[in-house]
């Protein structure tokens, strides 16, 4: 196993925050350098254990989507190299799992698009036929396809707290009619773009969440990750019609390897509270989940 990254610890940088996965430092008063660690979080509790590599993969992954998807949105990266700005000591810390990018004004609604029902949607569909106020017909199944994608955004929540699903009428209330409307439709037209590629490469995009911010000049731009394992459900299209035939969710390239072990595992007799600390993972659980990263990584940026 490569040595892991939990947390970087820069001193060349001012640091602004540490997410679920990334630290981001401030460059200047206009750039950012965001680090993308080997955390893992799990029902919004960040886990003990790194999964090495995990860092690496998400960025590549990212600057993959960003690359295929800049006809439809500008995004945040400025084209410098994260090494640039760092200290010589510090350069090991930042290579591969780094993005120099643009300071924006963040847009505190998460834009959720599904084009498959699985997860709180399919919950939420067998309780009202409906997600996020979108109706939806009778009949659907967990992990149907959609009759078209639907926008389902989510107010944004502080770390370590749960993004709340809203309306799309709140977002009206939340952030203007024009800029809600405008998100909304560069979502969809992100998602259905990057899901054809994703087909030819012989996986399905179930979900995805996009986020947004404005720069000084008020245009919109495409921030943090985009389309990785980490905000995105990804089912290998072999896997897919014999589960959905059994009604049971299809295998995925991201987390849910950790999430159903931490279902199941028991301390004390009792299930875990889904509060921190995190029970602590066996190798096993952190080697599969690198390998499921992995291989993500390859079939999508295969020739």
């Amino acid at each position: 196993m490569s040595t892991a990254l939990h947390t970087s610890a820069l001193t060349s940088l001012p640091l602004l925050a540490r997410g679920k996965v990334r630290d981001n430092y401030a460059v200047g008063t206009d750039r950012i350098l965001m680090v993308a660690s080997d955390r893992l979080s799990a029902f919004d509790v960040i886990m003990g254990e790194p999964i090495p590599g995990k860092g690496e993969l998400l960025t590549q992954m990212a600057l993959f989507w960003f690359d295929k998807l800049g006809h439809l949105c500008p995004n945040h990266l400025t084209g410098d190299a994260p090494e640039s700005v760092v200290s010589p000591s510090e350069v090991a810390q930042v290579t591969g799992r780094s993005m120099l990018v643009k300071r924006l004004k963040p847009i505190p609604v998460e834009a959720v698009v599904r084009g498959y029902l699985a997860g709180s949607g399919w919950k939420e569909y067998q309780e009202s036929r409906s997600v996020c106020g979108v109706p939806l017909p009778e009949g659907l199944k967990n992990a149907s396809r959609l009759p078209q994608p639907i926008y389902t955004p989510a107010a944004k929540a502080e770390v370590g707290e749960h993004d709340e699903n809203i309306t799309f009428e709140r977002t009206v209330e939340m952030i203007g009619l024009d800029l809600a409307t405008r998100i909304r439709d560069l979502s969809i037209a992100i998602y259905q773009a990057a899901a054809e590629i994703a087909l030819t490469k012989g996986m399905i995009i179930a979900d995805t969440k996009f986020e947004f911010g404005l720069d000084t000049d008020g245009t919109l731009v495409l921030m943090d990750e985009v389309l990785t394992p980490d905000s995105s459900r990804y089912w290998p299209v072999e896997g897919y019609d014999a589960a959905f035939a059994a009604g049971e969710n299809p295998p995925s390239y991201d987390k849910q390897f950790v999430r159903d072990w931490l279902e199941a595992v028991r301390i004390n007799g009792a299930p875990w509270n889904k509060t921190a600390p995190s029970p602590r993972l066996p190798r096993e659980v952190i080697e599969k989940t690198a390998a499921k990263y992995r291989e993500a990584l390859e079939r999508l940026t295969a020739a």
